[in-house]
Formats: structure tokens, C-alpha cells, sequence
């Protein structure tokens, strides 16, 4: 078992991971999407956003956030299944999922 400090180290170089690799496949944006975008209630903002947009605009950002204010981490969560059927239709995106099943590995609070 690992240290949460450690745990919190590996998640956030998963981000990282997880945003290059979103660049290198060209999903990352320049623009965010529109504001009203941003007020969905639903999981994953799906009915507003695409998948790719709010792993970038909403998660991500919460997460770092999250870190840099050294508040707890959701624990457990499982992105994996959600972008594999999100994700599905993209080309190239094998390697995004596999960093996005890693960090739902390193969620694990027996990690």
C-alpha cells in the first residue's frame, strides 16, 4: 500500500499523462465550450458536453484543484467504462484509455 502524499503524486502525473495525450490525439480544445454548457446536472455534463470536453473543461481542472488545495480526492470512481462508450467512434484514442483506466486504478483507496 502506498501513502496517500504518493497516491495524490501519481494521480496528479496522470493527469498530466491524460491532458498530452488528449493534445497528441488532437482532443484537446483551445475554446471552451459555451458557458451554459457548464450547468448541466447530468454525469458527465453528457447533455452538453461531448465526453473528451469534460474531461478537460470539468474534471480535470476539479481534480488539480482539488490537488493544489490538498482537499481530499474523490476515491473509487470509474471513468473507464463512461469514455470507452463515449470514445468509441474515435480514432486513435486506445492510448487515452488506457491512461484514463490507470487513473481509475490509482482512485482505488486500497491502491
Amino acid at each position: 500500500m502506498i501513502s496517500q502524499k504518493k497516491q495524490i503524486e501519481l494521480i496528479a502525473h496522470q493527469l498530466n499523462q491524460i491532458e498530452d495525450e488528449m493534445h497528441k490525439i488532437k482532443l484537446w480544445q483551445m475554446t471552451p465550450p459555451k458557458a451554459d454548457a457548464f450547468l448541466s446536472q447530468e454525469p458527465f455534463a453528457i447533455d452538453t458536453m461531448e465526453g473528451h470536453e469534460w474531461l478537460q473543461w470539468i474534471f480535470i481542472p476539479r481534480m488539480r484543484a482539488l490537488i493544489d488545495a490538498k482537499a481530499d480526492l474523490p476515491q473509487g470512481f470509474a471513468l473507464h467504462p463512461y469514455f470507452e462508450e463515449a470514445l468509441k467512434e474515435q480514432d486513435e484514442v486506445s492510448q487515452l484509455l488506457f491512461l484514463i483506466k490507470q487513473l481509475d486504478d490509482l482512485s482505488l483507496p486500497a491502491y
